[in-house]
């Protein structure tokens, strides 16, 4: 029997330096890392990226017969769960969404001029990335429906439709854009997936749209979602990747380690809001005793912690599985982390503000902003209610119907107990 709840001490040094380098250097940023001007930023970026990659850890997301460094996924989340302590993290590492979908969604599928021209400039950090599926008039959940087109003319596609929520795409050098190229061949085969450079005529982006994270849209900011539009925008046919009627394909590649990486970065998050509730719950005095000293505070504390490690167990359970099986086999595994991590961090996080009171409640601490920003995650990425939906589905998949009485009805059973009964005493007479 093979179980073991360490990592190995080699990698462990990994650990321990991601940590250490985010609690010196990112963390103490945060006060003043939207005040910081965009020179400024960009520096300190590529200073710690440069660190990241002599450590060989840029980038390690991608599998490595896809030409990445393949640390597996159970690797990738415990460092996932380091990089979510600070969101910044990310683009330090590498590992930012969308930009993570988008290589391997062209790692998969992509020609090698394609890679060459748009997957390794986007590995290397030259260049960034958007992804546009979700659509103003149709339900994000049901890509099987799109209102977005491509036409064949010539040696070229022709797009027309809008696209809604594209995160970054009005900073990214080239949005991948999902189009119905082959109506006939709905539900699963009707639509495929094009590059298209910004500044492409007939690209439009409409504006960037305010949201509970930032409810003053400024435009060009990074991690912005942005509206587009598509009006006659004419792209050669070889930013086509894949084949026509490949794109839901391409699409479910880069979800699957995408969903263990998030969870694990909201764990990171939750575990951080969880420090600061206790640090508050042994500061704060209220009716002559410390917070930490009322059962309700204490209640929040147990929970908490107890929803943060089944949590992050059940994750690495699916990144394990994910190593050994591959993505399609965990799928509704993948959903269930998603649904439940969701749900976890929104939970921790609201409990944090509430043992914090006002304190809580302001930007004074980071926690509401964090609350507002990560509330997106139970709609994002499939909302949670068609992952436990699919969760429900294949679980239902391995019971079998019955007539009559259910199986563990109690007088039904009383005829073959008897039965046993008999012989278990007659074996043991023997």
């Amino acid at each position: 029997m093979a179980w073991d709840f360490e990592s190995e001490p080699e990698f462990q040094e990994d650990l321990d330096w991601i940590r250490d380098l985010i609690d010196t250097e990112i963390i103490p940023l945060e006060p003043i890392m939207d005040e910081l001007e965009n020179s400024e930023k960009l520096h300190i970026r590529d200073h710690l990226r440069d660190r990241v990659k002599d450590r060989g850890l840029w980038g390690a997301f991608l599998d490595e017969k896809l030409g990445g460094l393949g640390f597996g996924q159970l690797k990738l989340a415990l460092m996932s769960e380091q990089i979510g302590r600070s969101m910044w993290s990310m683009v330090v590492f590498g590992v930012q969404a969308p930009d993570t979908g988008n290589m391997e969604l062209l790692a998969h599928g992509g020609t090698e001029q394609q890679k060459e021209r748009w997957l390794w400039p986007n590995y290397r950090g030259e260049i960034s990335s958007a992804f546009a599926l979700t659509e103003p008039q149709h339900a994000g959940a049901d890509p099987t429906k799109i209102g977005t087109t491509a036409v064949k003319d010539g040696d070229e596609w022709v797009l027309n439709g809008e696209k809604w929520m594209i995160t970054n795409a009005s900073v990214a050098e080239i949005t991948l854009v999902f189009a119905e190229t082959n109506p006939e061949s709905r539900p699963h085969k009707h639509a495929s997936v094009f590059v298209v450079p910004r500044g492409t005529p007939g690209f439009e982006i409409v504006r960037d749209i305010a949201t509970m994270s930032h409810p003053d849209a400024e435009y060009g900011r990074p991690g912005n979602h942005s509206y587009l539009r598509f009006t006659d925008c004419r792209v050669p046919a070889d930013h086509m990747v894949g084949a026509p009627g490949d794109g839901f394909v391409l699409i479910q590649k880069r979800l699957g380690g995408g969903r263990i990486h998030h969870a694990m970065r909201w764990l990171g998050q939750a575990q951080r809001s969880f420090d600061i509730m206790c640090e508050r719950a042994v500061s704060r005095e209220s009716h002559g005793k410390t917070l930490g000293s009322h059962q309700m505070i204490q209640d929040y504390i147990a929970r908490s912690h107890t929803e943060i490690e089944a949590a992050r167990l059940l994750t690495f359970r699916t990144a394990w599985n994910m190593d050994r099986h591959g993505a399609s086999a965990v799928r509704h595994e993948l959903g269930m982390v998603k649904a439940l991590v969701s749900r976890t961090v929104l939970d921790v996080l609201d409990r944090t503000i509430q043992v914090c009171g006002a304190l809580g409640y302001s930007s004074e601490l980071p926690v509401e902003g964090w609350y507002r920003s990560t509330r997106f995650g139970s709609i994002g990425d499939g909302p949670d209610e068609l992952h436990k939906s699919v969760l429900a589905r294949t679980l239902l998949k391995g019971y079998t119907p019955v007539e009559g009485w259910p199986s563990e009805h109690i007088p039904s059973r009383l005829p073959a107990a008897i039965e046993k009964r008999d012989e278990l005493l007659a074996r043991a007479a023997a």
